[in-house]
Formats: C-alpha cells, sequence, structure tokens
C-alpha cells in the first residue's frame, strides 16, 4: 500500500473521533505555534547579520574599571591618541560620543539623543546613506562646517521620510555649553543603533564640549565609545592581546590616571556580540521555555494517542490476525501522526504571526534589534521541523499488537482494557507534563516576586501627586544668569496656577535621568593611604524642591533665594546617610564638605571650595527601584552650573490636567523653549518597571498554558484509568468498599503523580540552572518562597483535577459494572 493511500486510510480513521483530533491539533499548535514565535525572534536579534560591511572584522573596544563598580568607563581623547598609535593589528578606529541636544529648526523644538562622531566613524563602522552622505574625514576638526546626519527611523517616523531635509540648517543646543548650527546631509540606512539609539548623528564641531581644551587633553575626561576594524588576516585574539599590551604600557606611563584599586581594563568583543549580550540571556531562557511547553505539549498528546490505541487494540489486533506486519501498522499510526501534526503546525505557525509581533515590543526593551523584526520563511521551517519531530515521536508511544496474539480476536469485543505497560507510560508522560510545569511555574514565580517586590517598595517620595516635566535649558543669547531668571520665573507663575502647591527646578528626573557622583571630603574626613575620596551624588535644585516631592528637611532648613548667589557663603544640604557616615554622632549642620574629584577640571563652574551644610534631608535614593542609603549633596541653582532642566510640580489635583496650562504658559515664555515628556513620579517609576511587568507577563503566561495543559493531562489520565477500572471498582463497592475510599484512592493517585511531578522538576530546574549559570551569570536560583509556592499550587491544583474522574469513581453504578464485560 503506497504511502499516500495509507494518509487516505489514517484520514478517514481521525475523521471518526473527530473531538480527539480537534484536541490534538489545537494543543501541539499551542507548542508550536510558541517555539516557532520565539525561534524567529531568537533568529531575528541573536543570530541574523548585522547590514554593516565585513562585520566580522568589526570590533567593539571597552574600558572598564571593575575595582570602582563602572563596567563601561568610555575612553578620553588622550587614551585614544595613544591606542592608534601603538595598535598594529586593527586597520582603523572609530569614535562615538553620546550626547543630548536640544534642536530649533526641524518642526517642534525638541531634545534629541545625539552621536557624535569622528569622520572615520562610518567607514569603520560599514554603513551608508539611502540618502545625501554620512559624516566623512573632510568633516573632521575644530574649522570644519557642522554637519548632521538623520538615522533612518527618525527620518521616517518623526519626518515620515520627507526628502526635504537635505540641506536644512537646524540650531544644536548643548546646555551652558553654548549651541552650534549644522546642517543635514544625509540619511543613514536603517542598521542598529549601538551604543545608543539616537536620532541624528553628527560630527564633532557641533558640540562645544568636544572642542574645549579639557576633553582633548585631560586622560580623565572619558567620554567616548570605541570601534575598530581588524587587520587583515588578525584574528580577534591577537588583537585581544595587542590592545592589552599598549593599555599596560599606557597604564604604567600614567599611573596617577589609572587607581589601582579601580582596576583598570581593556576588551574587546565582536560587535554583534557586543549588540546582543543584553537579551541573549533573556531570549535564551524564553527559548528553554518554549520548549518545556513544547514537551508537555507532545506529553498530553502522547496521553492521548496511547488512550486512543488502547481503544482501537481490537481494531489493531484484527489488522495484525489478518496478516498486518508490525511496520504496516506502524506506518499506519505514523501516517495518523503526520497529519495531526501537520495540521496542528499549519494553526501554530498561523498563529505565530501575530504572536511575533508581541514578542518582539516585548524583546525591544533589552536589544534595539527586535523593533526590526520581520517574520520570514524561517517561521515556516521551525513549524516544520517540529511538526516532524512530534509526529515521530507519537508514531512510536503505543504498543502494538503482533499477528500471534493469542487472544487477537477478543479484545474486538471486549471493554476497554489497560495494561500495565500503557499505564505505567501514561503516568510517566504526565509526570514529565507536571515536572515541566513546576520548572516554568517556579521561573514564573520569581519572576513575579521580584516585581512585587519592586512595586511595593516605598520610594519615600509623593509620586502620585508629583508632575515632571523636561524643560532643557536653554542658553542661547543668554548669560548664566538669565537661565536661572527663566526657571525662576517659570516656577513664580506655575505656582499662581490653580491647584499647584510647589513648583521647583530639579536636576534629573528620578529612575529615568542618569546620576552624576563626584569624590568628595569634609571636615575632619581622612581617607586611608591608597584609598579615593568617597563619591556622592551631586544635585542641583532650587528652594522648595524637597517640599514638591514630599521629602522632610529633618534638620537645619532649606535653601532661601538667596542662597548660591555671588559673594554669598557657599552652602549645601546633604542627605541622611552622608550626614551619619561622615560626622558620626555628630550635628552635621554648620560643618563643611568640599569636592576633591579630578574630573573638576573639566567640569566647569562647579565650585570646589568648602560648602557650609544648612540642612539634612531623608535620603532620595533616585537611581535604584528599590530604595537603600544614599550620599547626596544638593547645590542652589543660584549657584550652577544648570545642567538638565526638570520641574517638580506638586499637586492636590489630577497633576496631567497642568500639561496644558504650563506648556502654554512657558511657550509664551519661550516660543523655542521644548517641553517634553511630561509624566508623574508614580508613572515614570511604572515605565521603568515595565521590562519586569513584561517579564511577569510573559512567563506567567507560559506557566498558566503549561499547567493547564499538564492538569489536562493529569485528568486525563485518571478519567482513563477509572473507565478502565470500572469492572474492578463495582466489585470492590460490591464487596463493601465504601464509596468515599475509592474517592480518595483516586485522588491519592493524583497527588503521588504531582508529587513525583514536582520532585522531577525540582532535580531537572536545579541542574539546568546550575548548567546555565556558568554560562550565563545573570540566571540565578530561585528562592525558597517562590518554590514552595510553585510546588503548593501544583499540588492543589493536581488535587482538584484529580477530583472529577475520583468522584465519577464514587458513584459507578454497581449493577451496571458488573454487566460491562
Amino acid at each position: 500500500m503506497s504511502f499516500l493511500r495509507v494518509l487516505r486510510v489514517a484520514f478517514h480513521s481521525l475523521m471518526r473521533t473527530q473531538g480527539l483530533a480537534l484536541i490534538v491539533i489545537l494543543t501541539l499548535a499551542l507548542g508550536i505555534g510558541a517555539n516557532a514565535a520565539i525561534f524567529t525572534l531568537v533568529r531575528g536579534v541573536l543570530l541574523k547579520p548585522l547590514v554593516n560591511r565585513d562585520e566580522d572584522r568589526l570590533i567593539y573596544i571597552r574600558q572598564s574599571a571593575p575595582g570602582a563598580g563602572d563596567d563601561n568607563s568610555t575612553f578620553s581623547v588622550p587614551e585614544i591618541h595613544d591606542l592608534r598609535a601603538s595598535v598594529k593589528t586593527l586597520s582603523a578606529f572609530g569614535e562615538f560620543s553620546t550626547i543630548e541636544f536640544t534642536m530649533i529648526g526641524l518642526g517642534e523644538p525638541r531634545v534629541v539623543q545625539a552621536g557624535v562622531v569622528d569622520g572615520p566613524f562610518f567607514e569603520v563602522m560599514g554603513l551608508h546613506p539611502v540618502l545625501g552622505r554620512l559624516v566623512g574625514r573632510q568633516d573632521d576638526g575644530p574649522k570644519a562646517a557642522g554637519v548632521v546626519v538623520l538615522t533612518y527611523r527618525f527620518w521616517t517616523t518623526t519626518l515620515m521620510k520627507d526628502p526635504s531635509v537635505l540641506g536644512k540648517t537646524v540650531r544644536l543646543g548643548s546646555g551652558p555649553m553654548g549651541d552650534r548650527s549644522a546642517t543635514i546631509i544625509g540619511v543613514l540606512e536603517p542598521s542598529v543603533p549601538y551604543p545608543q539609539d539616537t536620532e541624528i548623528i553628527a560630527n564633532v564641531v557641533t558640540s562645544p564640549h568636544h572642542l574645549s581644551a579639557t576633553m582633548v587633553t585631560d586622560r580623565l575626561h572619558r567620554m567616548t565609545e570605541l570601534f575598530g576594524r581588524l587587520a587583515p588576516g588578525v584574528t580577534l585574539d591577537q588583537a585581544r592581546v595587542d590592545l592589552r599590551t599598549v593599555y599596560g604600557a599606557m597604564t604604567k606611563e600614567h599611573p596617577r590616571d589609572y587607581s589601582p584599586k579601580a582596576n583598570y581594563q581593556i576588551g574587546a568583543k565582536l560587535l554583534r556580540d557586543q549588540i546582543t549580550s543584553g537579551a541573549r540571556t533573556v531570549l535564551l531562557v524564553l527559548l528553554a521555555a518554549s520548549a518545556l511547553v513544547f514537551i508537555i505539549a507532545c506529553s498530553n498528546v502522547a496521553n492521548l494517542i496511547l488512550t486512543r490505541t488502547v481503544r482501537r487494540e481490537g481494531e489493531l489486533a484484527i489488522r495484525a490476525a489478518l496478516g498486518a506486519s508490525t511496520g504496516a501498522l506502524r506506518r499506519m499510526l505514523l501516517a495518523e501522526s503526520l497529519l495531526l501534526c501537520g495540521a496542528g503546525a499549519a494553526v501554530g505557525v498561523w498563529s505565530a504571526q501575530p504572536l511575533v509581533a508581541i514578542l518582539a515590543r516585548y524583546a525591544s526593551r533589552f536589544s534595539v534589534r527586535a523593533l526590526d523584526l520581520t517574520v520570514d520563511s524561517s517561521l515556516l521551517w521551525v513549524g516544520a521541523a517540529l511538526a516532524i519531530v512530534a509526529a515521530v515521536v507519537l508514531a512510536f508511544v503505543p504498543r502494538l499488537p503482533s499477528a500471534g496474539t493469542s487472544n487477537g480476536l477478543n479484545l474486538s469485543s471486549g471493554s476497554v482494557r489497560i495494561t500495565g505497560s500503557t499505564s505505567r507510560r501514561q503516568r510517566v508522560f504526565a509526570v514529565i507534563q507536571i515536572a515541566a510545569s513546576f520548572v516554568l511555574l517556579a521561573g514564573a514565580s520569581t519572576v513575579i516576586t521580584t516585581l512585587i517586590a519592586l512595586q511595593t517598595a516605598q520610594t519615600g517620595l509623593d509620586t502620585r501627586h508629583v508632575l515632571t516635566v523636561n524643560v532643557p535649558v536653554m542658553s542661547y543669547g543668554k548669560t548664566p544668569q538669565q537661565v536661572v531668571d527663566f526657571y525662576k520665573e517659570s516656577i513664580r507663575r506655575i505656582d499662581a496656577l490653580p491647584g499647584v502647591n510647589k513648583t521647583a527646578f530639579g536636576m534629573s528626573v528620578p529612575w529615568r535621568d542618569g546620576g552624576f557622583a563626584l569624590q568628595f571630603s569634609a571636615d575632619g574626613h581622612v581617607h586611608a593611604a591608597g584609598e579615593e575620596d568617597p563619591r556622592a551624588q551631586w544635585r542641583v535644585i532650587s528652594p522648595g524642591f524637597f517640599a514638591s516631592v514630599g521629602v522632610p528637611i529633618i534638620a537645619g532648613r532649606d535653601f532661601d533665594g538667596l542662597d548660591g548667589q555671588k559673594g554669598k557663603e557657599p552652602v549645601v544640604i546633604v542627605s541622611e546617610t552622608l550626614a551619619r557616615r561622615m560626622f558620626p554622632n555628630q550635628d552635621a549642620v554648620n560643618r563643611h564638605v568640599y569636592w576633591t574629584d579630578p574630573v573638576l577640571r573639566f567640569a566647569a563652574g562647579i565650585n570646589a571650595a568648602p560648602h557650609r551644610i544648612i540642612g539634612v534631608t531623608a535620603d532620595i535614593d533616585d537611581e535604584h527601584l528599590i530604595p537603600g542609603p544614599v550620599v547626596t549633596i544638593y547645590s542652589p541653582f543660584e549657584e550652577g552650573p544648570i545642567f538638565g532642566g526638570r520641574l517638580f510640580i506638586h499637586t492636590g489635583a489630577n497633576p496631567y490636567s497642568l500639561v496644558t496650562p504650563v506648556t502654554r504658559l512657558i511657550r509664551d515664555m519661550s516660543a523655542d523653549q521644548p517641553i517634553e515628556h511630561a509624566a508623574t513620579l508614580e508613572d515614570v517609576r511604572a515605565e521603568v518597571l515595565t521590562p519586569d511587568r513584561l517579564n511577569s507577563l510573559v512567563f506567567g503566561v507560559f506557566a498558566a498554558v503549561a499547567l493547564t495543559i499538564a492538569l489536562v493531562g493529569v485528568a486525563g489520565v485518571l478519567a482513563f484509568s477509572v473507565s478502565a477500572r470500572t469492572r474492578e471498582f463495582g466489585i470492590r463497592l460490591a464487596l463493601g468498599s465504601q464509596p468515599q475510599h475509592l474517592l480518595k484512592g483516586v485522588v491519592a493517585e493524583g497527588a503521588v503523580m504531582a508529587m513525583a511531578g514536582v520532585l522531577a522538576g525540582a532535580a531537572f530546574g536545579y541542574v539546568a540552572a546550575r548548567l546555565a549559570g556558568s554560562y550565563f551569570f545573570e540566571v540565578k536560583m530561585p528562592g525558597a518562597l517562590p518554590v514552595i509556592l510553585s510546588a503548593f499550587v501544583l499540588l492543589a491544583a493536581a488535587v482538584v483535577a484529580s477530583w472529577l474522574p475520583a468522584a465519577r469513581a464514587a458513584r459507578i453504578d454497581v449493577i451496571q459494572a458488573l454487566r460491562s464485560e
């Protein structure tokens, strides 16, 4: 019989059990669809080649100081010059610095994330324009004209692919450093935006900061990312050795700039590996989770196939008695499995397409490559491969009768009987489902408990009633005092709006904007030989800041309008932790602190003179979602320098009702002033928590689906067992056994299977976590609480799932049971 004819026979056979076939197809669709979608995501983010020319020769060079807790300290211009002069294994270097510009002249005034690059950068990166040209060597140097390249995403989403932008002139503001004009010369091709997702890329001359003497000459002025191209015939390992040798000589030549305690190091990676490093662990864990769902789905379907095979034993025995070989019977089962798995794969691939779009938005939090993910033919062949694997496995699950089976004809007319081997197989598959579900449930519980801890942490801020608005510094044509006066007048006018309790200026929005830490010292503080001075977060604020965010001043006073003005005594407010550490068992008020950080050489405007402490405030940890002790020094914004530019508005009304009047009020004062990212502190924190929330949602859905399939599998095994043991239960009831004893026995069977699954899952999960932890440092063992909670939920759910078949066993009619055979 040809295999095509076997397929036709198999199709007609399945049509006689349409309900079973539908359940099998949907279960397989779930497992195959999830795996096809996840693999598409992994391929697009981790495996798909970059558009960069000769990407296997393109490397990312990183300087780090692990002893100082800095995993990427970037490079200074003198360091880059030394590397260029001495490293022979790299044919070229490219420089990239991230900076924030206020851009005027291209629609609404806006703050843009920008990259500042040297002339060879795009040549080194192997990228091309889709419109115009890119920054080149002719655009290098302090006397070059300012030029700007738009990123493809910014051009398409914000400017709607307007080709007329070429040649337009824009003004780029750098806060207190001043403004520069630049001409738009091109649009970059679609590519992975690394190291920063920027909107524009400009040459060095557009940033006054990059042209400053300290930027050019100071070895500690580190803010540049470095890329390189391997020379012909050079391997990555050879380049690493060369870089470390040159770097070692460089640190010995300049020992003052490389603290032994900071343990400065240099390393290099292929750019593709560097780009994917942030998403690799998350995506591989997600792939493992989808594989477990596939295993659970296949185990569940295997039980259904076993059940169907037992009910068909009479048919199969007759076929064997009439001369059908074991191979022929196995081909028939394989044909049925291929039909079922093929249909399941088709449904799974169809459902995977929208799932890919959802998962891409999720993965974009970890890798920008996911933003450009598209569904391609890989989705089809992954689905086909999984369908074939499942079909082969399912075809060889049942035990087949042979022509020599003595009771073959009797089986065709008897009731359902379940052999010991079939029963064991069903229970093994049920245990596998529970074990895989337990691993997923424990992982999801760990993620969810972490999210709960983050969401319930007390920040010490009045997050619900504080509206934050980005109002970046616009210094074009203004003196520093005029900039301060602009913010003072803005605060005065906003305070006059109905419903506003207090408005203040701050340097950064908690959790969203980066911090700025400097070394400092205090009266009487002496550090040990070889140790650096402690570091403190530095914040510039206006009077009333603490009242606006709901934080108390626990000693001394707040700033007033005179603090920080020229000719006045320099004063600061410090955090409670700083006061306790630097002045133990003493009153910190009226003591002095002062900055000692070497970076003050190029941080213009920061006053290093001793400052008298006039107040102590409760700690504000504006960087960590779970707050801890923080050392912070607050300076009055009259003293400056002013960076950032954030307004904090405390209100008893709906904070978002103030967005329109505040925007109108500030625009009346300055039509070119950008006003962006208005949000309550509560929503800012929620936005930062989005990746954790998405993790919980994705892994929670996987765990819920797996748990549901596993419980249905347990219930199915027990229901079939009860059906096959109807006569046995009838006899036991006839001999005086109580129905509740039968009920307890069936429930106990379910509980034993669940316990075996939990133990197997715990053992597998432990080994897998230890193995994964040796390759991925981010993978940690789950805590005791998530594991215990997962085991309890799984056992309780298994008992509940066992109750229905157990109740059926307890309600068996004795007479009907004895007549069943």
